[in-house]
């Protein structure tokens, strides 16, 4: 007899290992689906929040517009189609296109005061940006304020 490896007189069954079986793949599947689930939310809320500096940008310019505006008349533009005949830079709509802008005068003749409101455009993401889907700027008496504020970054 020969001497040999007691391993030799085993049986192999079926093919040797190499790859991943079925089980492994879903479970790895899985995995990854759970793991987007939880990201996926928490970034488009991420996206949302970088996206209110479109309108931030645009009230801001609508408010030294405002500024400009009071500096050459007794009151302050009742809209922002009163400003755009000044400064072709003020439009209605964010640059991105993400707010719709509006803007009033406060306290009527007397200049004391306006409000600024940005307002998420329908068809865009903006809208499912809950509790911030209408920001706004309120100028009374020379005092700034912002609302709602959770969605003021400073």
């Amino acid at each position: 007899m020969h001497a040999s490896s007691p391993l030799q007189f085993l049986p192999t069954r079926g093919r040797p290992n190499s790859g991943f079986t079925l089980i492994e793949l879903m479970i790895v599947v899985a995995i990854i689906a759970i793991v987007a689930a939880i990201a996926y939310p928490s970034f488009m809320n991420q996206i949302r929040k970088s996206r209110r500096s479109d309108a931030v940008v645009a009230m801001q310019r609508i408010q030294q517009a405002q500024e400009r505006w009071r500096a050459g008349n007794t009151d302050y533009a009742s809209a922002v189609s009163v400003l755009t005949a000044n400064d072709a830079s003020i439009t209605t709509s964010s640059e991105k296109g993400y707010y719709t802008l509006a803007t009033a005068a406060t306290a009527g003749a007397t200049g004391t005061g306006y409000t600024i409101t940005a307002t998420a455009a329908s068809g865009t993401t903006q809208t499912s940006d809950t509790g911030c889907t209408t920001l706004t700027i309120t100028v009374s008496s020379g005092n700034v304020s912002y609302t709602p504020t959770a969605c003021w970054s400073k």
